[in-house]
């Protein structure tokens, strides 16, 4: 199965200008933890987790209504195509440490799979568990 079979294709997306009062508001709505950045292009050039707008933003004492997306967005990105199997996508998020893949063809987003997709398959459920698994275990640089 590839990864075109599960992700979701209708993203909703940020500029680097939204204020993360917007962003944390299309969380919210959408009841997700991350909103891809593009450009007018539709060019990933970030990522935005509810994590970055904590430790960001937040617990920096920002002004979460005048603080940007560009400011608190992770732009080291991880993608994958629509063609990437699945296997090979938990492999990445496992040994990346993260939840969710924008998913980019010809370099314009076009999806975005998260762990919770490959559990809703029950033939991926052991690898989603193994990956968040993965995923979740400390990298030892937290305090002990």
């Amino acid at each position: 199965m590839k990864v075109k079979d599960l992700m979701t294709r209708n993203v909703t997306i940020a500029s680097t200008d939204s204020s993360i009062a917007e962003v944390a508001q299309s969380m919210k709505n959408l009841d997700v933890g991350s909103i891809p950045v593009c450009d007018n292009s539709k060019n990933v050039v970030g990522i935005v987790t509810d994590r970055d707008i904590v430790l960001r933003s937040v617990a920096e004492g920002s002004n979460v209504k005048d603080t940007k997306a560009q400011t608190v967005m992770s732009t080291q990105i991880v993608s994958v195509s629509p063609d990437t199997d699945v296997h090979e996508a938990a492999d990445i998020m496992a040994k990346q440490q993260i939840r969710r893949l924008p998913v980019v063809e010809n370099g314009k987003l076009v999806g975005i799979v998260a762990i919770g997709d490959f559990a809703t398959q029950n033939i991926y459920v052991n690898e989603a568990g193994d990956a968040l698994s993965d995923i979740s275990k400390p990298d030892g640089s937290q305090m002990r």
